[in-house]
């Protein structure tokens, strides 16, 4: 459950930030991270949502499980652009007869784009962090996100808790059986697990859809009120991305 808690965006500067000029300076940050030719950019921004994890109090060990994916496809593109793309050999290796070789310009297209995935998953980390999913689903709804792609979103993060509760009762009680006690039986329990959490999941939908159906539900979300944007957040959020589109450029 710590994963997904609002604890970490309690009582801090970044919280009380609106949430839609918060929303607004990340995709500019993205636009940027993902247009910069170089490493420089990355690493800088990388290294700035590190600082402000710190700030936020966030653990290192859930801030690293929420990048734990992305690295994982972050080594792939490494390995697959170093010993696949490039013509500047950095070392060879024979294995059974067969010479590999690494290619120096491989890997740095490697170590660009994934310093481009770790900085864009990390500011969206930090967005996360620091900001409660109403307020975020609310600025999504003022940048004229389609209403059905709110809808979806708001539903899966009501069930994730719903249904991360039933995994873990499961799972325990799968435990307590030893069904994790060898290999095979983990995967069969683990099987089993995931089949009974679809099965859950569209259990949970078809009473939904029939309650909300019940209570007069026509498609239309409410909307949060809109407050006015304050001076002092809009300058400092133009005067902070300004200043990393002046690094940008360099």
């Amino acid at each position: 459950m710590e994963l997904f808690s609002e604890y970490f965006k309690k009582d801090h500067i970044l919280s009380k930030i609106d949430a839609r000029i918060k929303l607004l300076v990340a995709l500019a940050f993205l636009a940027m991270v993902l247009s910069y030719r170089g490493l420089f950019f990355p690493l800088l921004v990388i290294l700035l949502s590190l600082f402000l994890g710190v700030m936020l109090k966030i653990p290192l060990r859930v801030f690293l499980m929420r990048l734990s994916e992305p690295l994982f496809i972050v080594a792939m593109v490494l390995f697959l652009k170093s010993f696949f793309s490039g013509h500047l050999p950095l070392f060879s290796i024979d294995l059974f007869g067969l010479e590999i070789s690494a290619y120096r310009d491989g890997l740095l297209q490697g170590l660009i784009i994934g310093s481009r995935i770790i900085a864009a998953v990390s500011i969206l980390t930090i967005v996360g962090f620091s900001t409660p999913f109403t307020e975020f689903m609310a600025s999504l709804s003022w940048l004229r996100i389609p209403k059905d792609f709110i809808e979806i979103m708001v539903f899966a993060y009501r069930y994730i808790f719903v249904l991360l509760d039933e995994s873990m009762v499961i799972y325990n009680a799968q435990k307590t059986r030893l069904g994790y006690s060898s290999l095979k039986r983990g995967l069969s329990s683990f099987g089993t697990l995931t089949g009974s959490l679809i099965l859950k999941a569209f259990e949970h939908s078809q009473n939904t859809a029939v309650a909300m159906v019940q209570r007069g539900y026509d498609g239309n979300i409410p909307k949060a009120t809109e407050k006015p944007f304050k001076t002092s957040e809009v300058l400092g959020a133009m005067t902070f991305t300004l200043a990393m589109g002046f690094l940008w450029m360099i």
